[in-house]
């Protein structure tokens, strides 16, 4: 019998930003405020500590290398090989194990990899919440006694997230999206132990259940990214519909506001500064601000502020170009929750931030890098609320085209509409005993 207001232990790991960003907003759920990172915590053994930092180290490496020429490509295709996600048609038994979730099981077993962590949270006799499949996995092998739910990260995934005995497996999966709910059984996981909940966002950016908050800036947002009122005025009714008590404001509020986001390993910063100069013109001249996110990084952050003032634009630094940087990533986070408030345009790599498209906030992809982004590509595509980027030296000109023309406002309103939202509230449900299976089956019919 679940509790009212159950908590939980809520377990992250240390590898880009996509598993703890997952985690972040599902904070109040943990019984101390505070998510354990499987891979870096207080008293870790040190041969799991190695265990983890062979995988992790690799991996950061590739990613940064990815640009070289010939090797990076090499590199990089061999760590997606191990990765891959399958096409979905035609529908099929995908049961057997890929070599990457058979490689993560064997280490578990036969290094014992992760006990110590597990044995330790099992004496909580709490749920386990965690964001990475391994963690699922060591908590079944080592007899975690209570529930185990694993949020999904991708609007697609591999073989490597359901459990080698996916079939009886006692993991509970909580699904971002439907082609995830319909993926998993595909890898012979049990509908009843797939929720299809949505991704976990942000409740400063959300609000209540009401959505009040993302209501009020996308009303706000709306205008920016509608100049000409080609969007606004072809469906009006439509977008008060949606934005029900928060009215469209008759002109915009703040700047037009692009926010561009580096992935977790500093990677595709000098794209970052190829924006910048192209729209310095209407930067210096404050029709435009820009956000560089260099996230944890310090040498992206002060890459950033080198090549900004080399491009004679340092008078505009926390004027209308801002570094997000913090050292901790519990304080990036917070703050890049802030930051997306006035966010018009998110412009981004599609990672786990592709979700953000359901606060009403367009994104304009840059090259997506592994199988999981090419599905996370695809996926925001047919909802309509992503772009492909163009050539970012003319960025002063598509953008502006594409604004004109109102074919960012209607991605935001795509996004907003399209995906799911209510992720974080769905997930405390679930853990409460409360989330409504019968509801969740009527939408999944349409």
């Amino acid at each position: 019998m679940k509790k009212k207001n159950q908590k939980v232990v809520l377990v992250a790991v240390d590898l880009g930003y996509g598993h703890q960003r997952a985690a972040f907003p599902l904070r109040f759920l943990d019984r101390h405020s505070e998510m354990i990172l499987a891979n870096n915590y207080a008293g870790i053994p040190e041969a799991d500590k190695k265990t983890w930092d062979s995988g992790r180290k690799p991996y950061e490496f590739i990613s940064r290398a990815k640009h070289i020429p010939i090797i990076g490509d090499a590199l990089f295709w061999a760590m997606d090989q191990m990765q891959k996600i399958q096409n979905f048609y035609p529908r099929r038994n995908l049961i057997k194990q890929s070599l990457q979730l058979k490689v993560n099981i064997r280490m578990i077993k036969k290094k014992k990899w992760g006990r110590g962590l597990i044995d330790t949270l099992d004496k909580e006799n709490l749920p386990m919440l965690t964001t990475f499949f391994t963690i699922a996995y060591m908590a079944e092998e080592f007899g975690y006694r209570n529930d185990i739910y694993l949020v999904i990260c991708d609007a697609d995934v591999s073989r490597a997230w359901a459990a080698p005995n996916s079939t009886t497996s006692k993991i509970k999966y909580l699904a971002p999206n439907r082609r995830v709910y319909e993926r998993l059984q595909l890898y012979g996981v049990s509908r009843e132990n797939i929720y299809f909940t949505g991704f976990p966002l942000p409740k400063e950016c959300a609000g209540s259940e009401r959505l009040e908050i993302l209501r009020h800036d996308l009303a706000a947002r709306l205008r920016n990214l509608d100049p000409k009122n080609r969007y606004i005025s072809k469906y009006g009714r439509t977008i008060a519909g949606h934005l029900k008590d928060c009215k469209l404001p008759k002109c915009g509020t703040h700047p037009l506001t692009i926010t561009f986001a580096v992935g977790g390993s500093g990677a595709q910063r000098e794209m970052g500064i190829g924006i910048v100069k192209s729209l310095k013109k209407k930067l210096a001249g404050g029709e435009i601000k820009v956000n560089l996110v260099a996230g944890i990084h310090k040498d992206v952050k002060n890459y950033f502020e080198t090549k900004v003032k080399e491009l004679g634009l340092g008078a505009e630094l926390n004027k209308n170009i801002f570094i997000l940087y913090e050292a901790k990533r519990e304080n990036y986070f917070a703050k890049f929750n802030q930051v997306m408030r006035t966010t018009d345009i998110l412009w981004t790599k599609p990672s786990e931030l592709s979700f953000y498209c359901a606060l009403g906030i367009p994104i304009i992809m840059a090259e997506p890098l592994g199988s999981q982004e090419k599905f996370n590509r695809k996926w925001l595509k047919n909802i309509g609320s992503g772009l492909d980027q163009e050539n970012v030296k003319y960025t002063n000109e598509w953008l502006f085209d594409w604004l004109d023309s109102g074919w960012v406002a209607e991605a935001a309103m795509e996004g907003f509409m399209e995906a799911p939202k209510y992720g974080t509230f769905n997930i405390a449900k679930v853990i409460n005993g409360e989330f409504d299976v019968e509801e969740q089956d009527v939408i999944l019919q349409y």
